[in-house]
């Protein structure tokens, strides 16, 4: 049986994470064991064809945890960092539904926020580190809230919880997790987060450029 040792291990040293867990897979540790089960309950979970070409919330989560794993070096806590990518989207195996022919996933991530510290309750007793990564799920979605302008948008409370930036680099390979995405529309994705940073420094009234959050030559987000 896999442990958490093992996960944190895959998590932090491989770029492409996915790999490891496309193998595990296929022992069937995510259809029948818990916590794990709610890994694979992603599996069954359908996305908007539109936004989500690559398939269901499984095959989206590899596609951010690849993204996350190419980009982990540029987190102020990378352990934090790739265990929220891995468990971000935990929220939609409740919160999918069809209506009227369209594919919905509302309050996912408030969901996904206690669900991820039923999680990883199971695994460790790292309170910090458990609040911590729930958080990042919790807020992970106002990438999308603050840019559109959304009722839904909290900088505030975000603020005193997380860290803009470590949210705007989990936003970008949240929304860089998506099959068939041209230059432009990545290039777009990319745009969106300096929009978000902008957004949110300018509401709290920050002194720091929006662009040193980006950083610079290697270490720059996007």
């Amino acid at each position: 049986m896999s442990t958490f040792k093992e996960f944190d291990a895959h998590l932090l040293n491989e770029q492409k994470p996915s790999s490891y867990f496309n193998e595990l897979s296929k022992t069937g540790v995510f259809r029948v064991k818990y916590p794990y089960t709610l890994l694979g309950d992603l599996k069954q979970v359908p996305q908007s064809p539109k936004h989500h070409p690559e398939g269901n919330v499984w095959n989206h989560t590899m596609l951010v945890l690849d993204n996350a794993g190419e980009r982990k070096h540029l987190s102020q806590n990378p352990r934090v960092f790739m265990w929220s990518a891995l468990l971000h989207d935990l929220g939609k195996a409740s919160a999918t539904r069809l209506t009227k022919g369209r594919i919905t996933a509302y309050d996912h991530d408030k969901l996904g926020e206690r669900l991820a510290v039923k999680f990883l309750k199971e695994l460790t007793d790292e309170d910090a580190f458990i609040y911590q990564v729930a958080k990042m799920v919790r807020w992970h979605m106002q990438i999308l809230f603050v840019t559109k302008g959304l009722p839904f948008a909290d900088i505030d409370r975000m603020a005193s919880e997380v860290s803009v930036r470590e949210i705007a680099l989990l936003g970008l390979c949240d929304r860089l997790g998506r099959g068939n995405l041209t230059l432009d529309k990545k290039l777009e994705e990319e745009k969106s987060i300096l929009t978000f940073l902008e957004k949110c420094t300018g509401y709290l009234n920050s002194e720091i450029n929006p662009e040193s959050f980006l950083g610079s030559g290697d270490n720059r987000l996007v």
